[in-house]
């Protein structure tokens, strides 16, 4: 199903500035968008109608995001409301506290969660397309000692159950004070996929209806692991931590991570951030399995070649071992930037490349923003990162405040739309492009 957008009418309310990509709104603001427009789907005119919500109320907050497309008899089309998932997916997000909080709990959309260092699951969306949009849980609690991170990334249907619990072992001793070993970090994750196409490796197509059949079913994919980390350096202005991961895919291969992260911060305005590490992969092993892409990558067919993918498939195919490499640098500016980007790949194997980047140019009481971010997997040689084809999300945005409520933005959108059979079940996804020019009216709201 794709979708042109021709003309979108949003209208937004803002507090001080535009939205930020990891930021809510401050306590006592909100934002109000909403709006209207012409929507192409499938060859059919729709008049499509949006409402985006967004309030925070000291540590709670709440998103909403419901869009109605009606037909030229104005009827509603069914389509957009044919699952559970489709209600819940109203909930853009509820949230108390924020990442990094003594307690951050959200329910809805989850945007590239990370557990842990990421050995098991780095950067991890639960709905990278709207026409298959998902509403799942984070619950993190920290208590000083110890604490726990938690992920479950559907209601709607059975998906990825992720925990990680840790403690530090001396904090309860009397050495709780002592310089750098007192806050040694020792953690243990459990991570399973059971979506019931998460353990197809093998399988064919059946005649005359060419339905594809498993002929191979490992079942749920279940990864532990073990971690610790040590912080060598703790000030107001750097903090350096090493640190290093265990982790095993049961039924298939293991690895192990070392390296290091770091902070620069209260530098001025500037604050940075960054991690290297160094893989040591065994084989049929993949390492941050659970990724920005994973819910494409999960399982496809293509009928038309009679022909399927799946990711419990490369586990088999990666027989023997493979080290690799994983960096990852971030800047931040106050009221003027924010740019983060990674980089991962294997020493031999080909196309194994795993590129992250997000950036977004704000300045603070100017006329324009800048948003973009970029997910591509699956990379050869490293020419092949601008293309935009089947292993690519790509979002970029330009607005320009013409007037004081005024804003005139063009939105380029590569995302994935899903491909269904005949009884409305999701058998793959395909990429889609959107673009979507937008004249939004801002008005600030407090409350």
């Amino acid at each position: 199903m794709k979708k042109y957008f021709l003309l979108i009418f949003v209208l937004i309310i803002f507090t001080n500035s535009y939205s930020q990509i990891y930021n809510y709104p401050l306590p006592g603001n909100g934002e109000f968008r909403g709006g209207m427009g012409l929507n192409w789907i499938d060859g059919e005119l729709h008049y499509a109608v949006h409402l985006t919500p967004e309030f925070s109320f000291d540590k709670i907050g709440i998103g909403l995001d419901l869009q109605l497309n009606f037909n030229q008899q104005g009827k509603l089309r069914t389509e957009d409301f044919n699952e559970f998932s489709d209600y819940l997916r109203v909930i853009r997000y509820l949230r108390y506290g924020e990442k990094g909080d003594p307690a951050y709990i959200k329910l809805g959309a989850l945007d590239y969660y990370t557990l842990g260092h990421g050995s098991i699951m780095y950067n991890y969306i639960n709905s990278p397309t709207y026409d298959a949009r998902k509403a799942g849980l984070v619950f993190d609690v920290s208590f000083g000692k110890f604490g726990f991170e938690s992920i479950y990334s559907s209601f709607g249907e059975a998906g990825i159950i992720g925990f990680r619990g840790y403690f530090h072992p001396f904090q309860f001793t009397d050495k709780e004070n002592l310089p750098i070993i007192g806050q040694l970090e020792i953690g243990a994750s459990f991570v399973s996929d059971f979506n019931d196409k998460a353990g197809i490796v093998a399988g064919n197509f059946s005649f005359p209806n060419n339905i594809f059949v498993p002929t191979i079913d490992e079942g749920a994919i279940k990864i532990v692991g073990i971690d610790i980390g040590l912080p060598i350096i703790s000030s107001n202005n750097f903090d350096l931590t090493i640190y290093a991961d265990y982790s095993k895919i049961i039924n298939f291969g293991q690895g192990i991570a070392t390296g290091f992260s770091f902070k620069l911060k209260n530098i001025g305005l500037l604050n940075l951030f960054g991690r290297f590490e160094r893989r040591f992969n065994g084989d049929h092993y993949i390492p941050s399995y659970f990724n920005s892409l994973y819910e494409i990558e999960r399982f496809s067919t293509d009928s038309s070649s009679n022909t399927f993918k799946s990711k419990a498939s490369l586990l088999i195919a990666r027989n023997v071992s493979d080290n690799g490499v994983f960096g990852e640098l971030g800047a931040k500016v106050a009221g003027l930037f924010y740019i983060q980007g990674s980089y991962q790949r294997l020493d031999k194997t080909p196309k194994s490349g795993i590129l992250h980047f997000v950036t977004e140019i704000n300045p603070k009481n100017s006329s324009f923003v800048i948003r973009a971010g970029y997910d591509k997997i699956n990379i050869g040689n490293e020419t092949a990162i601008f293309k935009l084809d089947d292993n690519s999300y790509f979002y970029f945005e330009y607005g320009y405040k013409v007037a004081k409520y005024i804003l005139v933005s063009m939105l380029y959108n590569w995302t994935y739309t899903p491909l269904r059979n005949a009884n409305n079940d999701i058998i793959g996804f395909k990429p889609q492009r959107r673009v979507e020019p937008r004249i939004s009216f801002v008005f600030p709201v407090s409350y």
